[in-house]
């Protein structure tokens, strides 16, 4: 264990600074006296990595340990549950109980290890959000289980079978015939005989009764097994596991327990958790690896903070083009399609001009926080008017996206003469307008890229890691500026996904360029720097795991698909129940 440990430590040294995109920030946010004295931030940042869990050595393996687990839980496990959680899949529970298991390993494990260690980084935001999101995690399960169990009555359900599902003719031939055999009645009718023969009789209206009550006793004996068999079914598909005591308990209790509103308010609470989840556990990685490395302290957070809110949006905004192509929202008209129905409904690109306008407002003065009350500088002022750029790009994307506001343009003094005169078939809207084409997103990312490749740095090797990322940014610009002439020159017809070759592009290069953007901080370069390492070395490993994470999504998205289309299968297959006694 000690040797994995060491040549895991070798590893993280060598892959710290890019690997998981810490909370960075552009490697120029510092004070003056920090700009000027480069040589004097190097041996402080020095000072701090002799100091941080990185370089501490005792008790390695367990770190080692909680970092591979956390990563195949968080990483791997995690996202395959949501997706079958999102599709009601009868086996999600099974994936969330994996992951909730592997989860309380890794956990155990981090408890053990800062018993055993100094607290090397005080007050850091990993352990306190570790336990936050360990708390969402086991309540997201536990409500799904409230959720699943409640909205389904085990009788209701067996009825519902019952009475819709058809039965073919040879099955009930073959049952009543077994029936037959096992209910015989071993007297006979004498209509003969001389005794009750009259229609009206007493003696035949009792035998007909009697007669009608065997004949049906058994067609309610088969009704009540396929009820039964119903149920234990409908229990087992709920936890994906064979049905047991506590199954049909829950499943007859749980309805009862829970109001409708009550029921509600708990199947939002699980659909929302499914969503916020991943977004917490990015969170989570990024103050973990920030702990770990001993970034970010005292009052260069602000620094950090930046950088990783400003990575993390161009990453974020790459993960949603990637799943667009890949088929989400498809229903929404999102996945370069047209939308199914017809109602008023965001585009996606509002979506992406509204995160590009909030951040813009919540950002203003997020560069000069590490400096506050001091001189404004002039890469101060370049920071604020990036986020104006923000601001202003974001604000236009809004207007473009209002129907509103796009009526209002359309109108002119000339309009309603020119109707009047016979020519409102030439006044019919193009087929471009039934498509949104809104390209300031893309000009805002493409603005940042140029101005962050020419930006000035203390040294080489930043200089050149900005370089990198703006670059990438540049390209994804453009490939979705060439994904929008395809779409005006033909625009889509059909409601499945589109899937323009250009967006594929797009989505790695802002997801590769948001990756290095996080691991373009002063802390971090200086770390890039005491290693031994360069600037190429980052961009490679980054663009090689870009790539893997993409594949990742694309299956994780793709296990959605399977697990809706065999649930559709599983309600549809055919079973012979009774239909009517």
């Amino acid at each position: 264990m000690q040797r994995l440990s060491r040549v895991f430590q070798a590893l993280t040294g060598i892959l710290l600074s890019g690997l998981v995109s810490i909370a960075n920030a552009h490697g120029h946010d510092e004070t003056n006296t920090a700009m000027g004295e480069p040589s004097a931030a190097m041996a402080s940042t020095e000072i701090a990595d002799s100091q941080t869990y990185f370089h501490h050595n005792a008790y390695a393996g367990f770190m080692t340990a909680h970092i591979i687990l956390m990563t195949i839980g968080w990483v791997f496990i995690l996202p395959v549950g949501i997706m079958l959680s999102v599709s009601r899949s009868k086996y999600r529970f099974l994936v969330q109980f994996t992951f909730l298991a592997v989860n309380t390993v890794g956990v155990l494990l981090a408890i053990t290890y800062n018993a055993s260690t100094p607290d090397l980084y005080p007050n850091n935001a990993h352990h306190k959000l570790g336990w936050i999101l360990t708390w969402v995690a086991g309540a997201q399960v536990f409500l799904g289980m409230l959720s699943a169990y409640a909205q389904r009555d085990p009788q209701e359900k067996g009825e519902e079978q019952v009475s819709f599902i058809p039965i073919s003719q040879e099955v009930m031939v073959e049952h009543q015939r077994i029936n037959d055999l096992r209910f015989q009645d071993p007297h006979r009718f004498s209509y003969d005989s001389g005794h009750g023969t009259e229609p009206n009789t007493e003696s035949l209206r009792s035998q007909s009764m009697s007669s009608t009550g065997s004949d049906q006793l058994p067609l309610c004996n088969m009704r009540n097994d396929l009820l039964g068999e119903a149920n234990e079914e409908e229990e087992e598909k709920l936890l994906g596991m064979k049905s047991t005591r506590l199954n049909r308990l829950l499943s007859k209790k749980a309805s009862r327990l829970f109001a409708s509103r009550l029921l509600r308010a708990i199947q939002l609470l699980y659909s929302s958790a499914d969503y916020s989840i991943l977004f917490l556990a990015w969170v989570g990685f990024l103050t973990g690896w920030v702990t770990y490395g001993g970034f970010f302290m005292g009052d260069r957070v602000f620094s950090g903070l930046a950088h990783l809110i400003k990575g993390s949006v161009f990453f974020g905004f790459g993960i949603m083009s990637l799943a667009r192509w890949a088929g989400c929202w498809s229903e929404m008209g999102w996945a370069w399609n047209i939308k199914r129905s017809k109602k008023s409904l965001r585009t996606a690109e509002f979506v992406e001009s509204s995160l590009v306008f909030i951040y813009g407002i919540t950002n203003v003065f997020l560069e000069h926080l590490n400096a506050w009350g001091s001189e404004w500088t002039a890469q101060d002022l370049e920071h604020l008017a990036i986020t104006f750029l923000f601001i202003g790009g974001g604000l236009c994307g809004l207007l473009i996206e209002s129907r509103k506001i796009r009526n209002y343009l359309n109108v002119t003094t000339e309009d309603l003469n020119y109707e009047q005169e016979g020519n409102k078939e030439q006044s019919v809207e193009p087929k471009s307008y039934g498509f949104s084409m809104n390209p300031f997103p893309g000009l805002v990312t493409l603005l940042v890229g140029i101005m962050m490749s020419s930006h000035h740095q203390d040294s080489m090797v930043s200089t050149m890691i900005h370089k990198q990322w703006g670059t990438l940014l540049v390209a994804a610009a453009f490939c979705r500026g060439l994904t929008y002439i395809i779409y005006y020159i033909a625009p889509p017809t059909s409601t499945l996904p589109g899937r323009p070759p250009t967006e594929l592009v797009t989505s790695f290069c802002l997801m590769a360029g948001g990756f290095i953007f996080m691991a373009s901080a002063r802390d971090t370069v200086m770390a890039i720097e005491g290693n031994g390492l360069d600037a190429m070395f980052i961009f490679t490993v980054s663009m090689g795991l870009i790539a893997a994470l993409m594949a990742w999504i694309i299956t994780v998205i793709a296990i959605k698909g399977w697990a809706v289309r065999k649930e559709q299968s599983s309600s549809y297959s055919y079973r012979p129940v009774l239909t009517a006694v």
